[in-house]
């Protein structure tokens, strides 16, 4: 049932998250806004627009797809050892999240990659649309290496879907601007990434902003040492962002589009 309505279900969810978590930060910021929810909100949606459009036009395959056409034919890894389903899917989404870990520190590491990464972290405040928010070429490239991914190891079907939508899920909840009781934040991040754990990645400081990659499950960036629990100066007084890019004229839609491929900041 869930997979014949795969489309439907993720927009469920899609919207349920991005609802709930607007809620949230309406009734309940962590810091307090310095911009206006219209501007940045435009910005960031028409964003996700034009990703999902250019998506759809350029790449003529989703990653759900390319996981029917790896069962029907028997591609990858999962295909040729004897594992319950049940088994096949945890793999999965565990090794599908370590390369979303993988490909976040690559992309801050690797300089052309990082031109395409920094249209992210340009965001001068922190939000559920921050979670939304890639250039298109970052976009494409993600989709063909999660594509790549799911036929090297033979991904179920189910563990493709389950998988998108923990990551939007994630990625929207751990971007916004909510406040959780600290007590109930140390708890749930050893389980998941927080706000607040997520929020030190988007500071301006150099070793913040190259900690805490992960965008779901959270024991990657202590197992390979890039974990900070808290930023140095403090959720509401931490600055978010990148210091080059503190004006209108470089935070704006046509701004970001064209950002990656200027010589100059």
């Amino acid at each position: 049932m869930i997979l014949e309505n795969e489309v439907a279900v993720r927009l469920f969810f899609f919207f349920g998250v991005l609802s709930i978590v607007a809620i949230w930060e309406a009734l309940s910021p962590k810091r307090t806004r310095h911009i206006s929810r219209s501007i940045r909100w435009t910005r960031n949606l028409s964003l996700v627009f034009l990703n999902s459009l250019i998506v759809r036009l350029i790449v003529p395959f989703t990653a759900v797809g390319v996981a029917i056409y790896a069962e029907k034919n028997q591609f990858g890894l999962l295909n040729y050892l004897p594992l319950p389903l049940i088994a096949e899917v945890i793999i999965s989404v565990l090794m599908m999240d370590l390369l979303i870990y993988g490909q976040h520190v690559v992309f801050h590491h690797v300089p052309l990659l990082w031109r395409l990464h920094k249209v992210h972290h340009i965001d001068q405040e922190i939000d559920v649309t921050t979670g939304l928010r890639f250039h298109p070429v970052e976009i494409l490239l993600s989709t063909l290496i999660k594509c790549a991914s799911v036929i090297l190891l033979g991904v179920p079907v189910m563990a493709v879907v389950i998988f998108e939508i923990l990551l939007n899920g994630t990625a929207m909840f751990n971007h916004g601007n909510i406040s959780l009781p600290k007590m109930f934040d140390n708890v749930i991040r050893l389980f998941v990434v927080t706000p607040d754990m997520h929020r030190v990645h988007h500071s301006v400081i150099p070793h913040e902003i190259n900690s805490n990659f992960g965008f779901n499950m959270p024991w990657w960036d202590r197992i390979f040492g890039t974990y900070q629990a808290q930023p140095e100066q403090g959720h509401k007084k931490m600055d978010i962002g990148l210091k080059d890019y503190r004006t209108a004229n470089k935070t704006g839609l046509r701004a970001l589009l064209i950002i990656p491929f200027r010589r100059t900041p």
